[in-house]
């Protein structure tokens, strides 16, 4: 497994021209990684990400006067993050140690799972800038993991929300003390990445394509599908003769 930590501490982890290189890069390494199982993301300091650092992103820093064009370009490459942890083959796991706060919350939404500690929080902010809530894909995760008239009152308020309340949403699968928050994230990476790579890869893609399935039965085709490939692993001959015993 690898344990990813964003490395801006003194600014909560926010989101600079150099951090976004960075990760850009780091995630299009670990797309080729086979031997890395299962990923974990989470921020140094008491901070997950609280966004783009609008006071010290760098030379891409759009102005409100640019063009069109180069304004649609920074926001694709700002909405190429949580696309790249999304796209990850590996399973990723959002420790969120502290805010989440726009960017922040996008990676954390893009994770396949959620855990968070006593001090996190969880805000979309964009609107309270004056631009839409929606962005990075929130739109399209939000309403699926928590519903939508829950995602509308965080996304149209630009609230901050705490972790029990995320926790009693269902944004976050556990809620864990602070300090025993990497621990538990390393345990659950640890669970997954003692199984078959490939059982785990695709229950990742059928989860994240069965979330938009057209009906019961396109889903259900799917996971035949994948079921009748993994049947056919030595892994998975392997792990029936361990249960048999």
């Amino acid at each position: 497994m690898v344990l990813l930590r964003l490395n801006r501490p003194e600014r909560l982890n926010a989101l600079n021209e150099e951090l976004v290189g960075e990760l850009r890069r780091t995630f299009a390494s670990l797309a080729t990684e086979h031997d890395v199982r299962v990923v974990i993301l989470t921020g140094t300091g008491r901070g997950f990400c609280s966004g783009i650092d609008v006071r010290n992103f760098g030379a891409g820093m759009l102005d409100a006067g640019d063009p069109a064009i180069e304004r649609m370009r920074f926001q694709e490459m700002m909405a190429g993050l949580p696309q790249a942890v999304r796209a990850l083959p590996q399973p990723v796991i959002a420790a969120v140690n502290g805010p989440a706060v726009g960017g922040g919350l996008a990676l954390c939404l893009s994770s396949d799972i959620r855990i968070c500690s006593a001090s996190a929080s969880f805000a979309n902010a964009a609107i309270l800038l004056g631009l839409s809530g929606a962005e990075m894909g929130m739109s399209y995760y939000l309403p699926r993991i928590v519903g939508l008239s829950v995602a509308a009152d965080w996304m149209l308020t630009g609230r901050a929300v705490p972790a029990e309340e995320a926790f009693q949403r269902g944004l976050v699968s556990e809620l864990v003390d602070d300090g025993h928050l990497i621990d538990h994230a390393i345990e659950r990476a640890s669970q997954i990445a003692a199984l078959s790579p490939l059982g785990v890869q695709m229950t990742k893609r059928a989860l994240q394509v069965n979330t938009d399935a057209s009906d019961l039965a396109a889903a259900v085709e799917l996971e035949n599908r994948n079921q009748v490939i993994t049947h056919a692993t030595q892994e998975a001959a392997d792990a029936r003769e361990r249960w048999a015993r």
